[in-house]
């Protein structure tokens, strides 16, 4: 890996779905000559085009993308895979000389780009129901003085003491030669500070709802026929993706269209919902709050958002 890879920097845009990431995100690449890494778990998958409102052709023929495409969707994905493609993103967006801009919603892909992704051995199965064990008998009280007894500054270090699983997961690594937490537990997403684009709830269900129409009228049961006679079964990631589940009901005769329209609606308000969450509790995001089509005052605001907190650094 090029060393200097670990010192790499990008422009951050995260939020809901449907919130405009995608449409910001290609203005501003087109703009600066950036390139962007996607950070959705969604669109790793080849021939999941329609449901996952992948770029078009067009837009990635004048902007180069990164984590699209990666994987069939008959196969497994992993945030350790992810990091691998942003290492070859940054890689040679270094060597070009180009800014790169990281745009999506899976916050667990943000995360480990901000804090590192260490590689972390299994638990041992007998290590792991001996600490169940002692939680069983003992509470939170005897996770928490067996940690602070082994690695008293690991304990104090903790952000969240009384978090059973977190702490069971400390002593495992202990036992595994670790002598301290891996990066990923750190802190770090909290003082990056990145640009976050919100939608009022009123307008993002719109949003929500007419994507789902324009994916069921550009062919989304099309798409999703092809999918399944050409892989006969999807991987349980790809299987489950919202509009695919629901589209596969539908074929199989399970739902009528319209109530696999509204299905598709539902789950996707209730994963932005999630994905809200996650980003104010997880992150220190900076957000701008975006009306229904003005594409153009948000751009120009994540811009000016950007250059008042430059890019942030991120490991890879």
């Amino acid at each position: 890996m090029n060393p200097s890879v670990s010192h790499a920097q990008a422009y951050f845009l995260v939020g809901p779905t449907a919130a405009g990431k995608t449409a910001v995100a290609q203005r501003l690449a087109e703009s600066m000559g950036a390139d962007i890494l996607s950070a959705d778990s969604m669109l790793v998958y080849r021939g999941m085009d329609i449901g996952t409102a992948k770029p078009s052709p067009a837009e990635r023929s004048r902007v180069r993308y990164w984590g699209l495409d990666l994987v069939e969707p008959s196969g497994s994905f992993s945030v350790a895979r992810f990091i691998r493609e942003a290492r070859h993103c940054f890689e040679s967006a270094l060597e070009r000389g180009v800014p790169v801009i990281i745009a999506g919603g899976t916050g667990l892909y943000i995360k480990a780009l901000l804090n590192g992704l260490d590689e972390l051995p299994n638990p041992s199965p007998d290590v792991r129901a001996r600490w169940q064990l002692i939680f069983e008998r003992d509470g939170i009280g005897g996770l928490q003085s067996a940690l602070a007894e082994r690695n008293p500054a690991w304990f104090q270090g903790l952000a969240d003491p009384a978090n059973s699983r977190r702490l069971m997961r400390a002593l495992e690594l202990i036992e595994s030669g670790f002598f301290e937490p891996p990066r990923s537990w750190g802190n770090r997403a909290r003082e990056s500070v990145v640009t976050g684009i919100d939608v009022p709830r009123e307008i993002l269900v719109k949003r929500i709802e007419r994507r789902v129409q324009q994916m069921y009228a550009a062919g989304l049961l099309e798409e999703t026929r092809a999918l399944m006679a050409r892989y006969g079964s999807l991987s349980g990631t790809a299987a489950g993706a919202i509009g695919y589940a629901e589209a596969t009901s539908c074929l199989q005769g399970m739902l009528p269209q319209g109530a696999a329209m509204q299905l598709t609606i539902q789950r996707t308000r209730q994963l932005a919902k999630r994905q809200m969450t996650w980003f104010r509790h997880q992150i220190n995001v900076s957000w701008i709050t975006m009306k229904d089509t003005d594409f153009e005052s948000a751009t120009a605001l994540v811009a000016a958002d950007w250059q008042q907190h430059g890019p942030q650094s991120v490991i890879c």
